[in-house]
């Protein structure tokens, strides 16, 4: 294992829990590409969506503390889940810049900062810190044939200055990771427009009319599945997708895939060290349509 490729793994809430497949297939896959991840201990909620919107001083002192706790690990902070990707990566931006919010916070959390270390999502560790020649020599299972529509959804690129994983408005990063292991990725119009994110519990109805535009879209470009790097998104397009479909007299049947899971299939992971049972919309017909099972 290469020693500068450890992490320390901040999973996240839905990892732990409705979206256990995402970090079930993260771990698979990164210790398939000899990624090495310790999670970090007694890591709590950042706060996501609800935190800071309700109270600032409150979701920063999360995510900051988060970080302090990350420090203590070997390595650069591993984050899987898009919405925490952009809180943790939000507090670092906003107390970097402003020294009254950084002494709350650190009053709140009763120790000196520590929000320096790099927080890194996993395509940037896939694509960037492992690099895409060393995924293409593990690839054993060439995903030939399988259209990917590659759906960044709000918070992985945006706003400008927070995020920093690729250009804010043409992002091409996911499509560089998939189409390395072997897939085509198709040209849509919704692969940045919002899904609804936590709109599907208070405002269920604009979650459906969000999310039908983007299988829409999806299913216009020809696109086989989607992948996603995002519980929210991957719930409101999955699990919602029956639905939608209902509503709107349509026939998606378009598997949603967490990025881990379609590269961990190409490099030869079973199904079941996916999680690929957990997905509502089933991919197994498709996967065996494309000889990928």
């Amino acid at each position: 294992m290469d020693k500068t490729l450890n992490y320390s793994y901040y999973p996240g809430c839905s990892l732990h829990a409705s979206a256990g497949e995402y970090d079930l297939s993260t771990r698979e896959l990164f210790n398939v590409l000899g990624i090495g991840l310790t999670e970090i201990p007694d890591w709590f909620c950042c706060g996501a969506t609800p935190a800071h919107n309700v109270d600032e001083l409150l979701s920063l002192s999360l995510c900051a503390k988060n970080m302090e706790l990350a420090d203590k690990v070997e390595g650069d902070m591993a984050v899987a889940c898009a919405a925490c990707f952009s809180r943790l990566k939000t507090a670092q931006h906003v107390l970097g810049e402003n020294d009254v919010k950084r002494k709350q916070v650190e009053k709140a959390i009763d120790a000196p900062l520590k929000i320096d270390g790099k927080v890194k999502h996993l395509l940037d560790i896939i694509a960037r810190d492992l690099g895409l020649e060393r995924l293409a020599t593990a690839v054993n299972k060439p995903l030939t044939g399988l259209k990917v529509a590659c759906y960044y959804g709000c918070l992985l690129t945006r706003p400008t200055d927070v995020p920093n994983l690729d250009c804010t408005e043409a992002p091409t990063i996911m499509e560089r990771v998939i189409e390395t292991v072997g897939a085509e990725t198709v040209d849509w119009t919704h692969r940045l427009e919002c899904c609804g994110a936590n709109f599907t519990l208070s405002r269920p109805g604009v979650v459906i009319q969000l999310t039908n535009a983007i299988l829409e879209s999806a299913k216009a470009a020809g696109a086989d599945c989607i992948m996603v790097a995002c519980p929210l998104c991957h719930g409101n397009l999955d699990i919602r997708q029956k639905e939608i479909e209902g509503v709107y007299n349509a026939d998606y049947n378009m598997p949603v895939f967490y990025l881990t899971q379609l590269v961990g299939i190409s490099v030869g992971l079973d199904a079941e060290k996916l999680g690929l049972d957990a997905m509502i919309v089933n991919p197994m017909p498709l996967l065996k349509e494309k000889g990928l099972l």
